[in-house]
């Protein structure tokens, strides 16, 4: 990856994380502005990192540091798939774009509840059915790059829109007892039961 500019790679070395479209890769070499990263088989199964090409952009963002203001929604957790752009809609100072989910992601997905794509925090326009939407201000589309999204879309020989890297925030983390009481939460909501405030049996 080349690094965005000079200041933007500072003090960056050998073992540090760098998240990628969301995902955090370890770094494993630094020359000048390039840094290397490698990449398992599951990170390529669960993401859009194995599709990138030589110029594709990447949305890349630092670790952060104790003192660092922490601004938008705190994302934790892993990614848990791909989802497909289905439509991309301009109006003026707002694109709102759709996507298909799996079936088995999309009862983790809730109106006005938030989504990590592409490592970007957004919250839920809305949903319907398999597909939901988000709403993009015009300094998400010139900071990311779902700025360059375009409706309709191939990728490579598939005959559906460019895939995301979906993460479907602390609901599906690897932390036991937060993981077990959001899953929990929102499997009531999406089966409209009540809410029981209970820990896991122990």
């Amino acid at each position: 990856i080349r690094m965005p500019s000079p200041a933007w790679g500072e003090g960056l070395a050998l073992g540090a994380s760098v998240a990628h479209n969301g995902c955090c890769l370890t770094v494993t070499r630094v020359e000048g502005d390039l840094v290397s990263f490698d990449l398992m088989q599951e990170t390529l199964r669960l993401t859009n990192l194995g599709a990138l090409g030589v110029g594709d952009k990447v949305n890349v963002e630092r670790a952060a540091r104790f003192g660092d203001e922490i601004g938008g929604h705190a994302m934790s957790g892993h990614i848990m798939g791909t989802a497909e752009v289905t439509s991309v809609i301009d109006t003026p100072n707002n694109r709102q774009v759709w996507y298909r989910l799996a079936p088995e992601l999309m009862k983790y997905v809730l109106t006005k509840g938030y989504i990590g794509i592409d490592g970007i925090s957004l919250t839920i326009g809305e949903v319907r059915g398999s597909e939901f939407c988000v709403n993009l201000i015009p300094e998400t589309l010139a900071r990311t790059n779902l700025g360059c999204l375009r409706s309709p879309l191939k990728l490579g020989h598939a005959s559906w829109g460019p895939v995301l890297s979906v993460a479907v925030k602390a609901s599906v983390s690897a932390e036991p007892r937060p993981s077990w009481a959001c899953v929990r939460i929102l499997q009531r909501l999406s089966q409209k039961k009540p809410i029981e405030m209970t820990g896991p049996k122990r």
